[in-house]
């Protein structure tokens, strides 16, 4: 569903992902660990074409992304949510996700993406900025959800979200998946919610991949190691 091949990603001459290569099945999802400054975001953003990339390839249901826009990414089916969840404060939680919906030509937000998210649908017409981080943590994956995604991108979700937030929102992402048969790949450094969510795990250190393991083989101590400054 997705495949980054030998891709590379630079800032200016400085060059922060070095060659990865990451497959990504259909109704798979995969979290992607590392510390702070390890390209995480950097993968993601590149992924979005919010980055150029260098050199490389991305193909998502083999379709090659590389020289598109965002826009036209998300209009073939790639959704992101990204780190601090860059909601419209000001709009009300409905408007912020009918801004999804436009790359559909929909203007109706389903019931279904209420039925996933029902605190959205009692908070409707409140402002986004007036909602607690979990909420709005919501509201953009909502968001995202609205432009029917075959693969959706987040980027570091748990940042700033209370514990028992984290494990509703585990089983939300993967009741995603399992619903609407979409592929997910989650950057996170909380290991734990790594180990909830995901099918694999993959380790990013210094712009490379270093571990690439299935859930079940999962040694937590060896990737803990990778995640301690």
């Amino acid at each position: 569903m997705l495949a980054i091949s030998d891709l590379h990603v630079a800032y200016g001459q400085s060059e922060v992902l070095h060659g990865l290569n990451v497959s990504v099945q259909p109704n798979e999802i995969v979290a992607i660990m590392g510390r702070n400054g390890m390209g995480k975001t950097t993968l993601m953003k590149s992924l979005m074409g919010i980055l150029p990339t260098k050199s490389g390839s991305v193909k998502m249901d083999g379709a090659e992304l590389g020289a598109m826009p965002s826009y036209e990414r998300v209009a073939k089916g790639l959704a992101y949510v990204p780190q601090g969840r860059m909601i419209f404060s000001t709009m009300t939680v409905k408007e912020n996700i009918e801004t999804g919906l436009v790359v559909r030509g929909e203007s109706e937000v389903p019931g279904s993406i209420y039925e996933l998210f029902p605190v959205l649908l009692e908070m409707k017409n409140r402002r986004g900025g007036n909602l607690s981080g979990g909420q709005q943590q919501q509201l953009a994956i909502a968001r995202a959800l609205a432009t029917q995604p075959k693969v959706l991108l987040l980027d570091e979700p748990t940042e700033g979200i209370q514990p028992s937030i984290i494990k509703d929102m585990a089983r939300t992402l993967k009741r995603i998946r399992d619903e609407r048969g979409l592929s997910i790949v989650v950057s996170e450094q909380v290991l734990s919610f790594a180990l909830d969510v995901a099918d694999r795990v993959l380790v990013i250190e210094n712009g490379e991949i270093v571990r690439d393991d299935p859930r079940d083989g999962v040694d937590a101590a060896q990737i803990s190691k990778y995640l301690s400054v």
